[in-house]
C-alpha cells in the first residue's frame, strides 16, 4: 500500500512528463530518419554534444533559448555528417552511427574541458522554470500535471500531433515514407532520395539536440558527462516499440518515464529495501523486455539500412 501511496500523487505524474520529454523529442527525431531509410545510431553522442553546446551557449550568453538554438544547430550538423557518411558515401549505417556517437562524445568531453577546465565545483546555470498556463493550471489534479510544466514539455507534447500531421498528411511526409519503403520507386516518381534523406537526418539531429539540451538546461541545471546515461539507446528501442508511429512512440516514452520516475520515488522513500543499483536497472530492463516482446511483430521501413545509389539497378 505504501508503494501506491508513492505513485498516486500529482507530483509523481508531473515528474513522469518531465522525465519523458527528452525521450519524446529524441524518439521522434529517430523515427523521422528511420522512416526515410536511415538508422541513426549517433543519437547518444549527438544528445551529449548538444547538451554540452546548449549549456555552454546558455552559460556565456545568459539566454536559455539561445542555448536551445545552439543545441539544435549542433544536432543538425551532426545529422549532416551522418548524411555525408550514409547517403553520399553509402557507408554502413551501423558503423557510421557508432562512429558519430564516439566522435560527438569525444568532442563533448574535449570542448568542455577546454572551455571550463576541471573546476572543483561544476559550472551551473539558472535552469528553465515551470510555466503555469492561466486557468488550465488551476484544474484539480489534471492542471498541476499537464499545465504547470516547462515550456519544452509543452513543446514536446505538441510535436507529437504535429509529427503525425507532417508524416501522414503532407507531401514531404509522403516523400519521406516513400523513400524509406521503396527509394527506386520514389526516384522514378521524381523524388530526390538523397535530399529527402538529408532533410530527415538534419530534422532528426535537431530534435535529438533539443532532447539533450532539455537534460542539461531544464531537468538539471548543469552539464555532466553522464547526463544522457543511455537515453539515446533507449530512444532507438522506443521507435521499434512504437512501430514508427508518433503516437505509439509517445506511449513508449511515457511508459519509460513512468518506470524511471517510479524507481526514483522508491529509492527516495525507502519503501523497498534493496540496493539502489537494482532500481537504476529497472527502466532499462523494461526496455529489453519490451524489445523482446515487440520486435518480432514490428515491421520496419522496407529500405531501412539500405544505401541508395541512383546509378545502380
Amino acid at each position: 500500500m505504501e508503494i501506491f501511496g508513492e505513485i498516486l500523487q500529482v507530483g509523481f505524474f508531473a515528474a513522469v512528463l518531465r522525465i519523458a520529454t527528452p525521450l519524446i523529442l529524441a524518439t521522434l527525431g529517430e523515427m523521422f530518419t528511420e522512416r526515410g531509410g536511415v538508422l541513426n545510431l549517433g543519437i547518444e553522442g549527438i544528445m551529449l554534444l548538444a547538451a554540452m553546446t546548449g549549456f555552454t551557449a546558455a552559460y556565456f550568453s545568459g539566454s536559455l533559448w539561445l542555448g536551445i538554438l545552439a543545441a539544435m544547430l549542433t544536432g543538425a550538423l551532426a545529422g549532416l555528417l551522418m548524411g555525408v557518411l550514409t547517403v553520399t558515401l553509402g557507408l554502413s549505417q551501423h558503423v557510421s552511427g557508432i562512429g558519430t556517437t564516439l566522435l560527438c562524445t569525444g568532442l563533448a568531453f574535449f570542448f568542455y574541458r577546454l572551455i571550463f577546465g576541471q573546476p572543483s565545483l561544476p559550472p551551473n546555470i539558472e535552469a528553465f522554470k515551470t510555466v503555469p498556463l492561466p486557468l488550465l493550471s488551476a484544474i484539480p489534479i489534471l492542471g498541476p500535471i499537464l499545465f504547470n510544466q516547462f515550456a519544452l514539455v509543452y513543446g514536446a507534447l505538441l510535436l507529437v500531433p504535429l509529427a503525425a500531421l507532417v508524416l501522414y498528411d503532407t507531401p514531404w511526409g509522403l516523400n519521406l515514407r516513400a523513400v524509406g519503403e521503396n527509394p527506386r520507386a520514389a526516384d522514378a516518381a521524381g523524388v530526390s532520395v538523397s535530399r529527402v534523406r538529408y532533410q530527415g537526418l538534419m530534422l532528426s539531429g535537431m530534435l535529438m539536440g533539443a532532447g539533450g539540451a532539455f537534460l542539461s538546461m531544464a531537468q538539471f541545471n548543469a552539464f555532466t558527462f553522464g547526463v544522457i546515461s543511455g537515453r539515446g539507446w533507449v530512444c532507438i528501442a522506443l521507435v521499434v516499440f512504437g512501430q514508427w508511429s508518433p503516437w505509439k512512440c509517445l506511449g513508449g516514452a511515457l511508459l519509460f518515464g513512468f518506470v524511471d520516475a517510479l524507481q526514483l520515488r522508491l529509492q527516495a522513500s525507502g519503501v523497498i529495501d534493496i540496493p539502489y543499483q537494482l532500481f537504476l536497472m529497472l527502466p532499462f530492463v523494461l526496455t529489453i523486455v519490451l524489445m523482446a516482446l515487440v520486435s518480432r511483430s514490428a515491421r520496419p521501413p522496407a529500405a531501412l539500412l539500405q544505401p541508395f545509389r541512383k546509378e545502380e539497378r
